[in-house]
């Protein structure tokens, strides 16, 4: 969602403290379980042993990887004092092979980098494929800021850089651990599939994850004074992330459905929110695309060829809440093409991209152009912030199969802390079935909140959860308790597991 945003009622939806919701959320993630052109010349510290290559296809490449032993020993265990170690890379994605700069900033003398691939790993969650070897640290530059676009952002040289030959396609997290344990960072990356037939496609939603990064006192929601005024109206991806473990927000959103799907041994392939915008046939022949749990920020050419996927036959399941609700803009950093999101929102009549006759960087369903994200959806975002049961009133449905729910049965704090529901006076594909019909409160607005799914011409069918929560909720096991996952217990967990199974086994098949 956003700051103060019109609902379709007319009713003004405050977004105090979400930021600091996310933030806390991402932050807690590490302790629970998890989850541009090439060319640069090899750094002459980057040493160590390439992974095993990968499969020869994308759809063996999940399976044949989980049968390999995991590496518990990825979690961060001592982050450090907050300028301990931190770094980005020069490519939120890269094919297997390709090069990936690696840029850090430590106080320690020296430091070691390790790539673990995410996954399930009979439970271990992630796999080390590659280490490098001691590489010196240093303290690097401090950071600046546009004065036009308070946009955040360093200058800091290469540190590294990385072979990624022979890596298997995947979502990485890179650990950055200092000389002596005194800190450690993670860095995200993609390692992406060059083409998707036959897969279903795992999307790691990274422009929303630099939408909320907040380091060095910037993101699309805040700046200084803490509201709109100061706010960054462009983030770039070179930065590092702020939260505590640096992985974005991977862990909370992504790292459970990723882990799910390759347990059940779905033939995957990988990519990001950016690679489907810039490649207008990365989805040909794919089965079913996944879109996680928080996945908001969108450009008009990554609609334009997810809803051409849809219309060709492919699956869509979004698994989250405020899902394609902000249209973007992708421009080059320094570093390379697309390293920048651009998102004036309210403000988009001073954008100068919008002038020069780029579409608005504002919400979809807003003027001018209004799109809603209903019509590729079948829900529409409805509000901000909620804490409701997820009630049940279609138990006969066959995603719902296995999982032992009757009408009414409801599961507690499954729905929030953002909500979608179907709303036909918006864009609304015809013959949308409901699972779930949630009665919830926002803001002393009543509303509900909608799990629906609908069959596309083509015979594709769209799947959205409504709630913000399902991803999360995958790792909830035994009572609830202590506040960890908003306090959703075991047999929730085990609700959206089942219904979750049910939908990856029907899309791939």
């Amino acid at each position: 969602m956003a700051e103060a945003h019109r609902s379709n009622t007319g009713v003004t939806l405050g977004a105090t403290g979400r930021r600091r919701f996310l933030g806390l959320a991402a932050g807690a993630a590490a302790g629970l379980t998890a989850c541009g052109p090439g060319g640069h010349p090899a750094h002459p510290g980057a040493t160590g042993t390439p992974g095993p290559a990968p499969s020869p296809s994308s759809s063996g490449a999940a399976v044949t990887e989980n049968s390999r032993p995991g590496d518990a020993d990825w979690r961060i265990v001592n982050a450090g004092p907050a300028r301990a170690i931190e770094g980005w890379a020069d490519r939120v994605s890269a094919l297997p092979g390709e090069p990936v700069g690696l840029h850090v900033s430590t106080t320690a003398p020296g430091f070691t980098v390790t790539a673990y691939r995410m996954g399930w790993y009979g439970g271990a969650r992630a796999r080390k494929v590659w280490k490098s070897g001691p590489l010196p640290g240093t303290a690097q530059a401090p950071l600046t800021v546009d004065k036009a676009t308070r946009t955040v952002s360093t200058a800091w040289p290469r540190s590294t850089t990385l072979d990624t030959t022979g890596w298997p396609e995947g979502c990485y997290l890179l650990r950055l651990d200092t000389d002596g344990g005194a800190g450690q960072r993670y860095v995200p990356l993609t390692i992406r599939s060059r083409a998707t037939a036959g897969t279903t496609v795992l999307v790691n939603a990274v422009a929303t994850w630099q939408a909320y990064n907040e380091w060095g006192g910037y993101n699309l929601y805040n700046g200084p004074t803490g509201g709109l005024p100061t706010r960054s109206l462009a983030v770039t991806f070179d930065r590092p992330y702020q939260y505590d473990d640096g992985a974005g927000l991977f862990l909370v959103y992504e790292a459970p459905l990723l882990a799910l799907a390759e347990k059940l041994g779905i033939p995957l392939s990988y990519t990001t929110g950016i690679d489907l915008a810039a490649d207008p046939a990365l989805l040909h022949g794919a089965k079913a695309l996944l879109s996680p749990g928080h996945d908001e920020y969108w450009s008009p050419e990554q609609r334009a060829h997810v809803t051409a996927a849809r219309d060709a036959g492919t699956h869509l399941a979004f698994l989250g809440a405020n899902c394609c609700y902000r249209r973007v803009r992708y421009e080059p950093s320094p570093t390379g093409p697309d390293r920048t999101v651009v998102c004036w929102k309210g403000a988009w009549k001073d954008d100068p991209g919008y002038r020069a006759g780029h579409p608005a960087t504002t919400d979809f369903r807003s003027p001018p152009a209004a799109d809603p994200e209903s019509s590729l959806l079948g829900v529409l975002y409805d509000g901000y912030p909620v804490d409701a049961p997820y009630v049940v009133t279609n138990p006969g449905h066959w995603l719902l199969a296995g999982t032992g729910a009757k009408n009414g049965d409801s599961f507690p704090h499954l729905v929030g802390v953002e909500y979608d529901r179907v709303d036909p006076s918006f864009p609304t594909p015809a013959g949308i079935e409901l699972l779930a019909h949630s009665p919830v409160v926002c803001e002393g607005r009543h509303s509900y909140a909608d799990t629906a799914l609908y069959t596309a011409h083509s015979g594709a069918q769209v799947f959205a959860t409504g709630t913000m929560r399902w991803v999360e909720s995958l790792e909830a096991t035994g009572p609830a308790g202590n506040g960890a996952i908003h306090n959703i217990d075991g047999r929730a967990g085990d609700f959206t597991r089942r219904v979750t199974e049910n939908l990856l086994r029907k899309f791939s098949a």
